[in-house]
């Protein structure tokens, strides 16, 4: 889910791809926190994506997923793991497209009462709630998330760990 880009500056872009830190927030029972959010004109295209959001200036991606986390759910108190993964992805939303460099942090939280009160004006027309969802959940999901292969990521996170290095996800093109 893209973040606007005039909150207090502009997105960080390298290459020509918007610089993206993301969270996979996990809690003591090892569901993973998920943000709903639909096209801002169109409720019925919706999806469940990861907390996180384009870097700003000069912050590093750590702290762009931490500002992110903290503005999408009201979660602060998380120490980021590691990078798990890594994704280029390219997608169409609120009348443009977006291309994004993705990469995925993992953190534990005890808390699981969110709150969004950072929003962004894009992300109050498009972010429509919160869930935590266990890995059987997902793996039986009809609904879209991202990145596609969430169930099967998550599953082998909670089974092997975090990777020795991050994992480079296929690129995602909608």
């Amino acid at each position: 889910m893209p973040a606007e880009t005039t909150r207090a500056g502009q997105d960080t872009y390298e290459g020509g791809l918007r610089k993206v830190a993301r969270v996979v927030l996990l809690d003591p029972r090892d569901r993973i926190l998920l943000l709903h959010g639909h096209e801002p004109d169109d409720p019925a295209d919706d999806w469940w994506f990861t907390p996180g959001g384009g870097v700003e200036g000069d912050e590093t991606r750590e702290q762009a997923a931490l500002r992110e986390l903290a503005e999408e759910t009201g979660i602060t108190e998380v120490e980021l793991g590691p990078v798990l993964w890594r994704r280029r992805c390219s997608f169409p939303f609120a009348g443009r497209r977006w291309n994004q460099d993705e990469w995925y942090y993992l953190a534990r939280t005890d808390r699981t009462a969110t709150v969004a009160a950072g929003l962004t004006e894009l992300e109050r027309r498009s972010v429509v709630g919160a869930r935590w969802w266990t890995y059987q959940e997902l793996a039986r999901a009809h609904e879209t998330v991202y990145p596609n292969r969430l169930a099967e990521l998550l599953r082998t996170l909670l089974d092997e760990g975090p990777p020795a290095g991050p994992v480079t996800l296929d690129p995602e093109i909608v």
